[in-house]
């Protein structure tokens, strides 16, 4: 009989949960995460529809205004293609020993491994954003190299960038890697604007604000053999992300005396506006 007790639901919301705590790029804040309830299975798509812009007209006093408009709409399609799994056993000796406390650590670092594999998916969507997003950030044949002073220069530029493209100043967000955070922890203009409420601290990485964004710090930051980093800043509605437990399954291995346990991770996601991310390539010193 497969693991004492064991209702699949349970566990697949318990790792659903454990997973989302580890994740930094797929966090809620980062990217929009509306369309959750609406998937299912590997293949299912959602659809995604934003409305044109109104116009607006100037109205004079006993004259009739202008005919009703139509309004326009364009639609994106968040495809969930991205499948991964788990497989692990637990032996009948550990499992007599401390079962829950087993299958409690070995759900966490199934949590954790596929949490990892799903941040480094959304991370490489930098390669969709609009070319005048990068512009002063350096790019793959002139990277930059950001000193202590100039980061925080940096982070300014890609906020320039992104109001003159419309985005919104609220919840922007950036993902630098450590050795990036050391260089603005030298710089009193980041120290000085502190590192957040206690709330804050509790989004998965946040280390603090500057320049109008929340910073988090991952080790996902996309690289090329620890050159040409993609520092990603954005906001919320730039990227969908939605992701499921499709299914976590119990059983015994035929030739060992083991409880297994197997699980099914699907998700996609989709940069549905290129001008709600800015790219900056740097390069150590």
């Amino acid at each position: 009989m497969a693991l004492d007790n064991f209702i699949p639901e349970v566990w697949a919301a318990r790792l659903l949960q454990n997973l989302h705590k580890s994740l930094v790029y797929g966090q809620a804040g980062v990217v929009n995460r509306d369309y959750e309830g609406d998937i299912a299975n590997a293949g299912d798509t959602v659809r995604i529809n934003s409305i044109g812009a109104v116009t607006i007209g100037t109205y004079t006093k006993n004259t009739d205004i202008s005919a009703v408009e139509t309004l326009t709409d364009s639609q994106a399609t968040l495809l969930i293609d991205q499948q991964k799994y788990f497989n692990f056993q637990i032996d009948d000796v550990d499992r007599v020993q401390q079962q829950p406390k087993v299958m409690d650590g070995a759900m966490a670092e199934a949590a954790y491994g596929l949490a990892d594999t799903a941040d480094q998916y959304i991370a490489g969507l930098h390669s969709g954003v609009a070319a005048a997003n990068i512009v002063g950030l350096g790019n793959d044949t002139t990277p930059v190299v950001p000193t202590a002073t100039t980061t925080y220069e940096y982070m300014v530029q890609a906020g320039v960038l992104l109001s003159e493209a419309n985005i919104p100043k609220a919840n922007r967000w950036c993902v630098i890697p450590p050795w990036v955070h050391g260089l603005l922890l030298k710089d009193d203009r980041f120290v000085k604007a502190g590192t957040g409420t206690s709330d804050d601290v509790l989004r998965n990485g946040m280390v603090g604000r500057a320049a109008g964004f929340d910073i988090y710090e991952s080790n996902n930051v996309p690289d090329t053999s620890g050159t040409k980093y993609k520092i990603m800043f954005g906001y919320p509605g730039a990227i969908s992300f939605a992701d499921q437990i499709s299914s976590v399954e119990a059983y015994r291995p035929e030739k060992r005396f083991a409880d297994a346990m197997k699980g099914l991770h699907v998700y996609g996601a989709k940069l549905v506006r290129n001008t709600g991310i800015a790219v900056a390539t740097f390069n150590k010193s």
